[in-house]
C-alpha cells in the first residue's frame, strides 16, 4: 500500500535526475483522463483509495465538477517505488475537449512522456489523433492506456478472443498514426509493442489494469476479466483490482518507457530551442545540468487571489531558488523570483530550490506569459535565443461582446478579463473603438461559456453577453496593378501592388517552417523549392505578420527609404489588422513595394504621413483583386449506427457542410465532414435529434475557406452593420485621393 511521502522526501529525490519522470495524460474528451490520474494519486497517498475514480481530485475548479470535464491543466508531483527504488513522477492532467487544446500544447512542451488514454468502445477519435500528433511534434514519447475495457464485457458482451482482437486493432491504428506523424528516427522506437509492455489495458474506474509482462508474471488472462464482470459479483472485480492494481501497471510502464529528463533533453532541446546549440546555455540544457545557468520555460500563468500571478514551468538547466534575478527573453524585462514551490494538485508546497529537469511554480514573475523563456540575468544582453514558439492546433474563431450587468463593475470586469487572458493565451480580449464594446474571442462556444463562468465565480463579475459571432478573414483571388499611395501632405509616394499567396506558402508560414526572423537565403531556398517562388523575390521578404501576410521590398536605390522602413512596415501591419470590406483581419496577402518617393525632411515623413500612404495603396489594390471573405470551417468526425446515416448526412448538407469520407466498421459508420463554424451553433442538438441520441462526434478546426459568392454581400453587410460602419462599401477611388 502507498506510503505517505512528505514534500521533503519528494524534494530530495528531485536532485537525482535519473529518478524523475515528467508525464502528461492526454486523450479525447471523456475517455477517462482525470479518473486515471485519480488512481495514481490514490497510489501516492494523496487522496483515499475509497474515493479514487469518483473524487476527480484534479478537477478542482467548480466549473469542472459541474460540467464533468477538465478545463485547465493540473499539475502534481507523485512518489512511487519499484523494486525498493523511489521515483518522483511529475504528472499533468490535460483537457481533452478541442476548445481547450491550447492548454494541451502548452503542457506538452514541459513533458517527456505522455499516457494516451483511449476508450475501449469508442476507439481512436479525432482528438486522440490531434493530441498524439501534438505529442509527437514536441518529441514527447507516447505510451498507451486502453481504458474502460469493462465496457467490452458489460455492454458489447465480447468473448476473451474478441476482446483481444479489438484491442489489437486499436494498437495497430495508434501505430499507423505514429508511423504517419513521428520523425523518422522515432517511428520504430516509439511504436506500441504489447509484448514489451508499453501498453496497459484496464479500467480506471474499477482500479485494475495490466500490461502483457505483468499479466504473464501474475498469471492474469482476459478470461479472468470476462468472468469477474459476468459473475455479477462486485467482490470479484475488487479481487481483480487487488491482484493487478492499475497504478502499479501505469507507473511501472512510465518509469520503464518514459526517459528521465537528462536523456529526454538530449533529443528534445535541438527540436524546441531556437538558438545556438553550441552555446554554454544550450549545452547545459542538453545535459540538464543543475549547476548550469538557469533556464525556465514557462508553460502556464495562473492568478492566485492571495499571491498574485504564479508562473508554472520546467527548469531545463540550473537550479531555481528564491531571490534569483532572471531575464525574461520575450518580455525583455528583468524580474526577481520571490518564492519557489512544487505542486500537489491545487496546493503549492514551498521548496528552497528546484533543480533542472523538474516542474516548478514561481512567484514574482508577473511580467511573464505562457511560452516565455526565463534565463540567468548574466545573459541579459547576450541574445541567447529562446524556445520555439508554440504551435496551436486551432485559432480563436468565435467572438462575443460582454458588458457588466451593473455599470459600476466596469473596471472590475476589465481587470478580470485581463487576468483571464493572461491565464489563457488562447482567449483574446479587445475593444471595438467604434462601438466601445468589449470583445472576447475563443476557440469555440464551450471555451467562451467556461470563461464567463470563471469570470463570475473567481472575480464575482456578472456579465451580459451578445449571441456568439464568428470571426472572418478578408482575402483576394487575383493580382492587382500597381497603385500609388500618397501621404496626406503629398510629399511621399509609395507604389504598391498586392496578390494572393499560394496555399503552399500559407502552409509553410502556418506550421512555422518560414519565419520572419530567419536567414533570407534559407527562406528563399525553401520558398523556391516548396512553394514556386522566384528566388530573388523571396529574398526580398522583409516582414511576415501573424495573420500570414507577407511584405516584399522590390525597390532598389530609393533615397531615405531605409530610415522610414520601420514606419512603413508598422503601417503594413496596421492595415492587415482591419481590411477594407468589413474591418476583419486580412489573411494570405502578398504586398509588394515597387518604388517610392520619400521626402528628405524627417518632419514630413512621420507615421501620420506614411501610415495612410501604405494603407491606401494596399486597400486600392485589394478592392480591385476580386476581394472575398474567408470563413472558418470545422472538421467533424461522427460515429453513428448505419440506420441513421441518412438523417445525419441530411443535417450536414442543410448546414452547408460537405462529407469528405465515409467508412463502415461493423454496424457503425464513421463520417468525416466539414461544416462552417457559423452554421454550427445548434449542431449538437440537431445531431442528437437526427440519430436518436446515438451519434458520437468530435470537432476540430479545419481550415479557412472563401464564403460562397451568393452569401458574400449579405455577410459583409451584417458585419458592417454590427460594427457601426457605413452601409455602402468603400470604392477604389476613396483610397486614391
Amino acid at each position: 500500500m502507498p506510503r505517505y511521502k512528505t514534500v521533503e522526501q519528494v524534494l530530495s529525490l528531485m536532485k537525482d535526475i535519473t529518478r524523475v519522470r515528467n508525464i502528461g495524460i492526454i486523450a479525447h474528451v471523456d475517455h477517462g483522463k482525470t479518473t486515471t490520474s485519480d488512481t495514481l494519486l490514490a497510489a501516492a497517498g494523496i487522496i483515499s483509495q475509497k474515493v479514487a475514480g469518483e473524487a476527480l481530485a484534479l478537477d478542482y475548479l467548480s466549473v469542472e465538477q459541474q460540467r464533468g470535464i477538465t478545463v485547465k491543466a493540473a499539475n502534481i508531483s507523485l512518489y512511487h517505488e519499484i523494486e525498493g527504488k523511489g521515483y518522483v513522477i511529475n504528472l499533468i492532467d490535460t483537457p481533452g475537449h478541442v476548445d481547450f487544446s491550447g492548454r494541451v500544447t502548452r503542457s506538452l512542451r514541459i513533458l517527456d512522456g505522455s499516457i494516451v488514454v483511449v476508450d475501449a468502445v469508442e476507439g481512436i477519435m479525432t482528438q486522440t489523433e490531434t493530441v498524439l500528433r501534438q505529442s509527437l511534434e514536441e518529441r514527447v514519447r507516447p505510451i498507451l492506456f486502453i481504458n474502460k475495457v469493462d465496457r467490452l464485457v458489460k455492454e458489447l458482451k465480447l468473448s476473451p478472443q474478441e476482446i483481444q482482437k479489438k484491442l489489437i486493432d486499436m494498437i495497430v491504428e495508434i501505430n499507423n498514426l505514429i508511423e504517419m506523424y513521428a520523425e523518422p528516427e522515432y517511428k520504430d522506437a516509439w511504436k506500441i509493442k504489447p509484448e514489451l509492455g508499453n501498453v496497459v489495458f484496464g479500467s480506471a474506474k474499477d482500479k485494475w489494469g495490466f500490461s502483457v509482462p505483468i499479466a504473464q508474471k501474475k498469471g492474469v488472462k482476459f478470461s479472468d476479466v470476462v468472468n469477474a464482470y459476468s459473475s455479477g459479483d462486485k467482490s470479484k472485480v475488487e479481487e481483480l483490482a487487488n491482484r493487478v492494481p492499475i497504478h502499479e501497471a501505469l507507473l511501472e510502464t512510465v518509469i520503464k518507457f518514459v526517459p528521465n529528463p537528462r536523456d529526454a533533453q538530449k533529443y528534445r532541446i535541438p527540436k524546441i530551442w531556437k538558438g545556438d546549440l553550441d552555446s554554454d546555455i544550450a549545452k547545459a540544457m542538453i545535459n540538464a545540468d543543475p549547476n548550469g545557468p538557469i533556464v525556465l520555460m514557462i508553460s502556464d500563468m495562473k492568478v492566485d487571489p492571495h499571491a498574485g500571478l504564479v508562473a508554472t514551468g520546467r527548469v531545463f538547466s540550473g537550479t531555481l531558488r528564491a531571490g534569483e534575478e532572471i531575464w525574461l527573453v520575450n518580455a525583455k524585462r528583468q524580474q526577481r523570483v520571490l518564492q519557489v514551490s512544487l505542486y500537489m494538485g491545487p496546493t503549492r508546497e514551498l521548496a528552497e530550490e528546484i533543480p533542472a529537469g523538474n516542474i516548478a511554480a514561481a512567484l514574482g514573475l508577473d511580467q511573464a506569459r505562457s511560452g516565455e523563456t526565463a534565463v540567468d540575468i548574466k545573459y541579459k544582453d547576450a541574445n541567447v535565443g529562446s524556445f520555439e514558439s508554440l504551435h496551436y492546433v486551432s485559432e480563436p474563431v468565435v467572438t462575443i461582446s460582454v458588458e457588466p450587468k451593473n455599470p459600476k463593475d466596469l473596471n472590475k470586469m476589465i481587470d478580470a478579463l485581463r487576468k483571464l487572458s493572461i491565464e489563457d493565451p488562447n482567449l483574446l480580449v479587445k475593444i471595438n473603438e467604434e462601438t466601445g464594446e468589449y470583445l472576447l474571442s475563443g476557440m469555440g462556444f464551450l471555451h467562451l461559456e467556461v470563461s464567463l463562468q470563471l469570470l463570475k465565480e473567481n472575480y464575482g463579475v456578472d456579465v451580459v453577453t451578445s449571441p456568439p459571432i464568428v470571426v472572418y478573414r478578408e482575402s483576394i483571388r487575383t493580382k492587382s496593378q500597381v497603385f500609388e499611395g500618397k501621404s496626406p501632405n503629398k510629399h511621399n509616394k509609395l507604389y504598391i501592388s498586392v496578390e494572393p499567396l499560394n496555399e503552399q506558402t500559407i502552409e509553410l508560414i502556418a506550421n512555422g517552417t518560414i519565419k520572419e526572423d530567419m536567414d533570407s537565403k534559407e527562406m528563399a531556398r525553401i520558398l523556391k523549392e516548396q512553394a514556386d517562388w522566384d528566388y530573388d523575390e523571396a529574398k526580398k521578404i522583409i516582414a511576415i505578420d501573424e495573420n500570414i501576410n507577407v511584405f516584399v521590398n522590390a525597390t532598389s536605390g530609393v533615397q531615405h527609404l531605409r530610415e522610414v522602413m520601420d514606419t512603413i512596415l508598422q503601417g503594413f501591419r496596421l492595415a492587415m489588422k482591419e481590411g477594407p470590406l468589413a474591418h476583419e483581419p486580412i489573411r494570405g496577402l502578398k504586398v509588394i513595394l515597387h518604388d517610392a518617393i520619400i521626402h528628405e525632411d524627417p518632419a514630413h515623413r512621420g507615421p501620420a504621413q506614411l501610415y495612410p500612404a501604405v494603407r491606401n495603396a494596399i486597400f486600392a489594390g485589394f478592392l480591385t483583386s476580386k476581394p472575398t471573405l474567408l470563413e472558418p470551417l470545422q472538421k467533424l468526425d461522427i460515429r453513428v449506427p448505419m440506420d441513421f446515416v441518412g438523417n445525419v448526412s441530411g443535417v450536414i448538407t442543410r448546414k452547408r457542410g460537405k462529407i469528405l469520407n465515409m467508412t463502415q466498421m461493423g454496424s457503425i459508420a464513421r463520417i468525416t465532414a466539414e461544416i462552417p463554424v457559423s452554421e454550427s451553433f445548434e449542431l449538437a442538438s440537431e445531431l442528437r435529434a437526427a440519430s436518436a441520441g446515438r451519434a458520437f462526434w468530435g470537432t476540430e478546426f479545419s481550415r479557412w475557406a472563401p464564403v460562397p459568392d451568393s452569401l458574400l454581400l449579405d455577410v459583409i453587410m451584417k458585419i458592417r452593420e454590427r460594427k457601426g460602419l457605413p452601409k455602402e462599401l468603400p470604392k477604389v477611388e476613396d483610397f486614391l485621393a
